[in-house]
């Protein structure tokens, strides 16, 4: 269950922290269009908004629905950013960054000469009015917010924690419920009505749940098929509490699993297992997708391992780091990832099993810990 309180959230020195990192690359500002990025760094959840750090100034832009809203939850997440509300918002970001234009400023103290965009955020009507609006060189910026967001303070950390205990528990109230007849659509329907039940504000994504064939499918919906003899069951699963998320899966069977059942199950739970197990501070995500990869290319089933090992977790789903092959991106304490081999046999089925973990200096904290073992779901149909 949710516990009655969670510590504050705080955004305070956030933006502060943003606008060290815009500086160290080369600009004088930055113009935040990604509703997520603007949450974490000003504590505002609405759904318009516009947020400008600059050398002096950090203001967020959102329209008349949230005059109220905007300045109380800025005041009550420790933001010191000041409010705008006013629907052209380019024409507030050029009030605010064009200042100095026409004055024969020697040193240039007063301008902002360089404004950085988050280029995998922007679209491109907004890039060009902010263009012919400002009187100053437009450069990019990808991941900039989503690094430093990646390294989850401790009210961070236990929201998170908070959904995945409420998914541990409501897996283990549903698995008696998952029998022989029982539809996908209706195995997700339970799970997400429990979760909100025990106190999760909804799902953290669509829930998968894929049975037999359907389970070679790794982004499976839940449709109308229904639990038959032998499938392999994927359920895919995760709440959210106050915005931040939790994610898991675990494979199940319908009746007695066959042979070859057990042994992808088996490889799969032993590789991640492998994983988990390189997950530290100071580790490149490659090495972590390599130890799955390589400990399920030995066993003879490569070609079935068909998506990365994992991603961040927090305000989204999928967030910085990417945990996949090659990837450089090196581990700190504090980030929450997870490790999710899977081997996909077409027509046949698949198995995943994953677990989100928090990064330590050295090693990890597993946050979901619904057992791995594999469960045979009731074969004896529904009444």
């Amino acid at each position: 269950m949710r516990p009655l309180s969670l510590p504050p959230l705080s955004a305070h020195g956030r933006s502060e922290r943003v606008r060290a990192a815009v500086e160290a690359k080369g600009a004088d500002a930055l113009v935040v269009t990604d509703l997520t990025n603007i949450r974490w760094c000003t504590g505002f959840t609405g759904s318009s908004g516009v947020f400008v750090i600059s050398k002096d100034r950090h203001v967020l832009i959102t329209d008349s629905r949230y005059r109220d809203q905007a300045p109380t939850q800025l005041d009550s997440s420790g933001c010191e950013a000041e409010v705008s509300i006013n629907s052209d918002w380019v024409a507030v970001v050029a009030a605010i960054l064009n200042k100095g234009k026409g004055l024969n400023d020697v040193n240039g103290a007063d301008r902002t000469t360089r404004v950085a965009l988050e280029a995998d955020r922007i679209v491109w009507a907004d890039q060009r009015r902010l263009s012919e609006a400002l009187d100053a060189e437009l450069m990019e910026t990808v991941g900039l917010i989503a690094e430093l967001r990646s390294v989850k303070d401790e009210a961070e950390l236990m929201r998170i924690q908070t959904a995945a205990g409420i998914v541990d528990a409501v897996l283990e109230e549903c698995q008696n419920r998952f029998v022989l007849g029982v539809s996908e659509r209706g195995m997700a329907q339970m799970l997400e009505d429990g979760m909100r039940a025990a106190g999760a504000d909804g799902p953290a994504y669509d829930t998968i749940v894929a049975s037999g064939p359907n389970a070679a499918l790794p982004h499976a919906r839940a449709g109308s098929r229904r639990l038959a003899n032998g499938d392999l069951v994927v359920v895919d699963v995760g709440a959210l509490v106050e915005g931040y998320r939790s994610d898991m899966t675990r494979t199940f069977v319908v009746g007695s699993p066959d042979d070859r059942a057990v042994e992808i199950h088996d490889i799969v739970t032993r590789a991640q297992a492998e994983g988990v197990a390189t997950v530290r501070a100071g580790v490149e995500t490659g090495e972590i997708d390599r130890a799955c990869r390589e400990f399920i290319e030995r066993e003879g089933y490569g070609d079935a391992f068909v998506h990365g090992t994992g991603h961040g977790v927090g305000l989204d789903i999928h967030e910085f780091p990417a945990v996949r092959r090659g990837n450089t991106a090196i581990l700190s304490p504090g980030q929450v990832i997870t490790v999710e081999p899977g081997i996909y046999l077409s027509g046949y089925g698949g198995v995943r099993v994953e677990d989100t973990v928090v990064v330590t200096e050295d090693g990890c904290r597993p946050l979901t810990k619904f057992p791995k073992e594999f469960v045979c779901l009731s074969s004896q149909p529904t009444i």
